[in-house]
């Protein structure tokens, strides 16, 4: 037995915009006077001598890593990371000052 078709009322979508353009043409006729003048030009050479100097600084960061059973009261933090493993920046792996890991950071056996 066919009972028919089932039918969803109209999805209604956004009118399209067409817009046509006509172009027309107007002659404006321009006149450009012409003058020549001569400039002469003189430089004055400032030559400037830069010494240079340079000085070099340290930068130091520490991390405290708690490692201990979270579920446990008190007990005391992990060791600072000593500087050059866990840090970030140039040389010491990715990210900046502070950031990545070192070889003792991770699991514990």
């Amino acid at each position: 037995m066919f009972l028919g078709a089932n039918v969803t009322p109209p999805v209604i979508h956004p009118t399209t915009n067409y817009v046509n353009h006509t172009f027309s043409k107007t002659v404006v006729p321009h006149i450009h006077p012409v003058h020549t003048t001569t400039v002469n030009h003189h430089m004055f050479e400032h030559k400037h001598y830069c010494p240079h100097t340079s000085s070099c600084c340290e930068e130091v960061c520490n991390q405290h890593v708690n490692c201990c059973n979270p579920c446990a009261p008190g007990g005391m933090p992990a060791p600072n990371v000593l500087p050059g493993y866990g840090m970030g920046g140039a040389g010491f792996g990715p990210g900046g000052p502070g950031f990545g890991a070192g070889p003792y950071m991770g699991p514990r056996p």
